[in-house]
Parts: structure tokens; sequence; C-alpha cells
């Protein structure tokens, strides 16, 4: 079995349409607050999310964890005192992919915890 027949995400494929920078930095005006970062040679995705406590930052980190299950597509999180960090990008094509925007899009309604993010 390839790598293709075992995900749904169209972005793991290493076939999958890497964004360029250009195209990238014209999406971004999509997705406020999300900058784009490039780290070991990739570009990213990345937003920093500010919490009252730790518990609320592991909560949202939760429900991103959820949306990226149901996605079959994973950011890099980062949980501290007050804070999660998240990192999208496509692992396989080593850059930004439509769906990693997408995805921050959606991350972002993991703030509000009357949306319905289920498995």
């Amino acid at each position: 079995m390839t790598d293709k027949q075992n995900t749904d995400c169209e972005a793991c494929h290493e076939d999958a349409e890497r964004l360029s920078e250009l195209q990238a930095v014209k999406k971004l005006s999509e997705i406020p607050g999300w900058v784009i970062l490039e780290r070991k040679g990739i570009l990213q995705l990345f937003k920093t999310y500010k919490f009252s406590n730790f518990l609320i930052a592991i909560e949202f980190a939760n429900r991103v964890g959820l949306l990226a299950e149901k996605h079959q597509h994973h950011p890099e999180l980062q949980i501290e005192w007050g804070s999660t960090s998240v990192y999208w990008w496509s692992h396989k094509i080593r850059g930004l992919h439509h769906l990693d925007f997408e995805l921050a899009k959606a991350t972002d309604l993991c703030l509000d915890s009357k949306v319905e993010i289920s498995y």
C-alpha cells in the first residue's frame, strides 16, 4: 500500500501542489493574525493563542488535535502556561498547501467552545 492509499489528506501526498511563496502571501489575508515563517527552509503558518491559564491552553490544543485527526493532517502544537502555538504545513511537500490555510481558519474556530469539533 502506498502513502496515497493510507490517507485521505490531499496535502499529505508527495505529488500535492505546494504553494509558491507569492501564492502563500496572497492567501495570508484570509487568516488574520497568522504569519508565514520559514523554519529549516520550509514555509509554515504560525499563530500563538493566549489564554488565562495552562488548562485552557491544553483544552484548546485538544480541540485543534481533534480537528487535525478529522482531516488526517497534523500541525505542530506548542503548549505553555497561558498559550498554545500552532504551526501548519504539509510535511510531505515540505511547504504550504491550500489545506494548511483552510485548517488555519478552522483552528481559529476552535476558540469557540460552542463549535463542535468531533471525530
